[in-house]
């Protein structure tokens, strides 16, 4: 009986370790897997943004590279039909009565593991028209306009699985101060608004980025200027943006900037604030008729204060507003928008070209204007083909009149006679037909 007892003892205890053994394995099963942080914005489609990418995917994409071709072109008629075939004030459309080729750009994004970096190269016009804004290029022996000028955006950085995503990068970094993009493809109209012109393009320095969750942006710059390659003075800027996208049909941004960025005034600081908000308010996909409609506003402020002048006689106040709507299944698009300015000091104007200096005197008055409508046929997300009315104003002589800006026959290489006064009026209206591609 005793051996009958120790066998059914022992049958027994293994029963109880097969079965617990079993409840582990289903355990293990059935326990939930360790959840992954979601991507930044990745909850909803935002390709309807002023300034984002309508694409849905890359068309160039390995696992290691995400590669892109860009090309900008463009034909400007203005009214005002200058001799010299010059525009001012903008950095898109230079030139009058020409076909211009404002940019063809080549780069890639880069990432393997948590490395990441980007290189892009760009050639055409706006190469000059913008890095040549930069007085700090030509400080020192050699001129880092001309070294620089054809790298678009230069960076190399690392990822940090922290919270939803925390990365540094350090290089030439595109801004995206004013709601806009540097890409013409990414933006509802040709022309930026004001409060893009005025503010900085790029950035050189450091940037770190972090996602508190899925739906908020951190970022803070540590960087050489105002769009500078090198220093005004020998203290860097800073600067913070925080974006939060709360739906898919919203997005809320600020950016703050604060730097010495006067050239050989060490003391004089620059104050800037950048405030964004985009609403869609409709949206019905493959809609034969309106398909999407939405809202862009950027509002502006700033000021220097220092070595003499104060916010009360130099600052800069802004606002842009843009309206677009979608139309035939994202085939066509129309778009209206406008903005004002007011810049006394003139101290983030861009200076209109000419032997005769732009006057740029504490105090002085600007006060700038404009109106626009744009029409775009998108025949497939990696073309655009885009038709522009521009209007602009101003309260001071400012455009590029019919007697042009550069001499009496309007070629550079002309001996301008003395007393010879660019022509420059206080309004201008043009038409702008764009070629944008990007693959």
């Amino acid at each position: 009986m005793r051996w009958r007892a120790l066998l059914f003892l022992l049958f027994s205890a293994f029963g109880m370790l097969g079965s617990t053994s079993l409840r582990a394995q289903q355990a293990v099963a059935t326990s939930p897997t360790p959840k992954v942080a979601a991507e930044p914005f990745a909850f909803g489609d935002f390709s309807w943004l002023n300034g984002g990418n309508r694409q849905p995917s890359a068309l160039l994409e390995t696992k290691y590279v995400t590669l892109s071709v860009l090309l900008d072109a463009n034909y400007t008629y203005s009214l005002n039909n200058p001799i010299d075939h010059t525009i001012s004030g903008t950095t898109t459309n230079s030139r009058h009565n020409e076909l211009n080729l404002l940019m063809a750009s080549v780069g890639g994004d880069f990432h393997y593991q948590s490395l990441r970096g980007t290189l892009s190269v760009q050639f055409g016009n706006r190469a000059e028209l913008v890095y040549a804004n930069d007085p700090t290029s030509r400080r020192g022996p050699s001129s880092l306009n001309n070294i620089l000028k054809y790298v678009r955006e230069a960076t190399v950085g690392i990822h940090f699985d922290v919270l939803h995503g925390l990365n540094f990068d350090v290089g030439i970094m595109t801004s995206f101060i004013g709601n806009l993009s540097y890409l013409n493809f990414e933006n509802w109209t040709y022309q930026p608004s004001y409060i893009w012109e005025m503010t900085p393009y790029y950035f050189v320095g450091l940037r770190s980025q972090l996602f508190p969750t899925d739906r908020v942006k951190i970022e803070l710059w540590l960087v050489n200027g105002w769009q500078s390659y090198s220093k005004f003075n020998e203290t860097p800027g800073v600067g913070l943006q925080l974006q939060w996208r709360p739906r898919e049909w919203i997005l809320l941004s600020t950016n703050h900037y604060a730097g010495f960025d006067t050239r050989g005034v060490a003391d004089r600081i620059r104050y800037h604030t950048d405030n964004n908000l985009q609403l869609r308010y409709y949206q019905k996909k493959e809609s034969r008729g309106i398909g999407r409609g939405a809202f862009s506003l950027a509002a502006d402020f700033g000021c220097e204060n220092g070595s003499g002048i104060d916010c009360k006689r130099q600052y800069f106040l802004g606002l842009a507003v843009y309206h677009q709507l979608v139309f035939f299944r994202n085939f066509l698009a129309f778009a209206q928008g406008g903005g004002i300015v007011s810049n006394p000091g003139r101290y983030l104007v861009l200076t209109p070209p000419g032997p005769v200096p732009f006057d740029q005197s504490p105090g002085s008055s600007y006060v700038t204007w404009e109106g626009l409508l744009t029409f775009d046929i998108m025949p497939t997300d990696f073309l655009t083909y885009r038709l522009e009315y521009v209007h602009r104003g101003s309260n001071t002589p400012y455009f590029a009149g019919h007697g042009g800006s550069t001499s009496p026959d309007g070629y550079s290489d002309t001996m301008v006679p003395i007393g010879f006064t660019p022509d420059r009026v206080q309004s201008e209206d043009r038409f702008t037909i764009a070629f944008l591609l990007r693959m």
